[in-house]
């Protein structure tokens, strides 16, 4: 069964930097369009970056500039590089599969980011 698990929130202060990971299993990863969410408290679910083979990356508006997508196919591990990061950044990391043919969408169970000083 295909299971997303990520891992590297935190608090960190306005300015800094985190690296949040996303460990697919369960399905090859090169089957798999990659992205990342948020959700701030009380607010909906919203796209921050996409990673598609043949592609490239895409990013949302807020983010564009700090915020980075990767992977690492040999780990089966998508990364979101966040720098300079603000307050208003602040929320639940979610990360998203999609595989392509069959559009079948996965979520993992979100990570925790809080910038504070």
């Amino acid at each position: 069964q295909v299971q997303l698990v990520e891992s590297g929130g935190g608090l960190v202060q306005p300015g800094g930097s985190l690296t949040l990971s996303c460990v697919a299993s369960g399905i090859s990863f090169r089957l798999l369009n990659m992205a990342w969410y948020r959700q701030a408290p009380g607010k909906q679910r919203e796209w921050v970056a996409v990673l598609t083979p043949g592609s490239g990356t895409t990013s949302a508006d807020s983010v564009k500039g700090r915020f980075t997508i990767s992977s690492d196919n040999a780990k089966n591990t998508a990364y979101l590089h966040l720098n300079n990061l603000k307050p208003e950044d602040t929320g639940v990391y979610f990360c998203n599969a999609v595989q392509r043919v069959a559009g079948e969408h996965y979520w993992g169970q979100g990570t925790q980011v809080t910038v504070s000083s």
